[in-house]
C-alpha cells in the first residue's frame, strides 16, 4: 500500500475526492491516499508543497501558478475545475458599504499572502480600474478570522467563493456587494516534484479514478441533497452551484497558461513568466 497525502479546501468542489476515499477506490488498487482539510486555502497549502506536509493539493490555479513561478519544486499536473471561481465580495452586514465603488482604498481581509483572496482582489481592483499600488491587506487565515476582522473594523472587505459564504449572507453576518468570477479555470491539480519523480504510475492512477468520478458526478442520484447537507447549504443555492460547475479531466494548455501568466504579470502578481514545462507536467 503507497500512502500518498493530498490537500484541499473543506469545499463542496471536494466532495468528488471524499466519495472515492469513502468507497475505497483508492485502496483498491493499493492507494492510501490520505486526504487534510486546508479551511486557510491556497497560501496554506503552497506552504505544504514545499515543505512536503501534502503531495498533491487541489488548489487555485492562479495561486500555485504564482508560487512555481517563485520556485516551488511542484507541477501542475492537470484541470480539476474548468469553470471560473465565482467570488463574492462581502463586506459587515453593519457598515455602510453598499456599493463596490465605496470599497476603493479600502482594506481587504485575505487568508493569508499569495492567497486566492489576495490575487482575486488585484483582479477585482484592475477591473474596476482601481490603482493597485494603494490595496491594503489584513491576514485573517479563515472565514472565521474574516467575521471578526469585519466586525471589529480591523478590513473592510472579504473576498471568498459566493456560495461557500451565502449561509453567513443569508444570516445577516454579511452582505454580498458583488460577484467577481475567475477569467480562467479555477481548481487545478499540483503535485510536487518528488513525487512524481518517484510515483508517476501512483499519480496516474489517482487521476483516473477522480476523472472517472467527476465525470459523471453531476449524475449521482440525490447529489444536490447530499451536497445541501454536508456543506450546510440550501439546496437551491447547490442547484445553481452545479448547475455552473464543471470539472476537468484535460491538462491545461498552454494558451490558457499564457493568458493567466500574462494577467498576472501586468497585476505585477508575479515578477517573471515560466514556460510550459517549468509550471505543466502531463501525466
Amino acid at each position: 500500500m503507497k500512502t500518498i497525502k493530498i490537500a484541499g479546501v473543506p469545499e463542496h468542489f471536494n466532495l468528488p475526492w471524499h466519495l472515492c476515499i469513502e468507497n475505497g477506490e483508492f485502496e483498491s488498487v493499493g492507494i492510501d491516499l490520505q486526504w487534510t482539510d486546508v479551511p486557510e486555502g491556497t497560501g496554506k497549502m503552497c506552504q505544504m508543497l514545499r515543505d512536503g506536509e501534502t503531495d498533491i493539493a487541489v488548489i487555485l490555479t492562479e495561486g500555485i501558478i504564482k508560487d512555481i513561478n517563485a520556485g516551488n519544486a511542484s507541477k501542475i499536473v492537470q484541470v480539476y475545475v474548468e469553470s471560473p471561481l465565482v467570488w463574492g465580495i462581502h463586506v459587515d452586514a453593519k457598515s455602510n458599504y453598499y456599493n463596490l465603488e465605496d470599497l476603493e482604498n479600502k482594506k481587504v481581509a485575505i487568508s493569508r499572502l499569495g492567497s486566492g483572496s489576495q490575487l482575486m482582489a488585484y483582479v477585482n481592483a484592475n477591473n474596476q480600474k482601481w490603482n493597485t499600488e494603494n490595496l491594503e491587506f489584513e491576514i485573517i487565515n479563515t472565514i472565521d478570522g474574516a467575521i471578526e476582522s469585519l466586525a471589529k473594523r480591523e478590513s473592510d472587505y472579504f473576498m471568498w467563493e459566493k456560495f461557500m459564504t451565502k449561509p453567513l449572507v443569508d444570516k445577516g453576518t454579511f452582505r454580498k456587494i458583488a460577484d467577481c468570477p475567475t477569467p480562467w479555470p479555477c481548481f487545478v491539480i499540483a503535485v510536487r516534484d518528488e513525487v512524481l519523480k518517484k510515483h508517476p504510475n501512483t499519480i496516474a492512477q489517482i487521476l483516473e479514478i477522480i476523472n472517472i468520478t467527476t465525470q459523471d458526478f453531476k449524475e449521482i442520484p440525490s447529489i444536490d441533497r447530499t451536497l445541501a447537507e454536508k456543506y450546510n447549504q440550501k439546496i437551491t443555492d447547490i442547484q445553481e452551484w452545479l448547475s455552473i460547475t464543471e470539472w476537468s479531466q484535460s491538462q491545461l494548455s498552454i494558451e490558457m497558461l499564457n493568458k493567466i501568466q500574462n494577467q498576472l504579470f501586468a497585476l505585477k502578481i508575479i515578477e517573471k513568466k515560466g514556460t510550459f514545462a517549468e509550471i505543466i507536467k502531463t501525466i
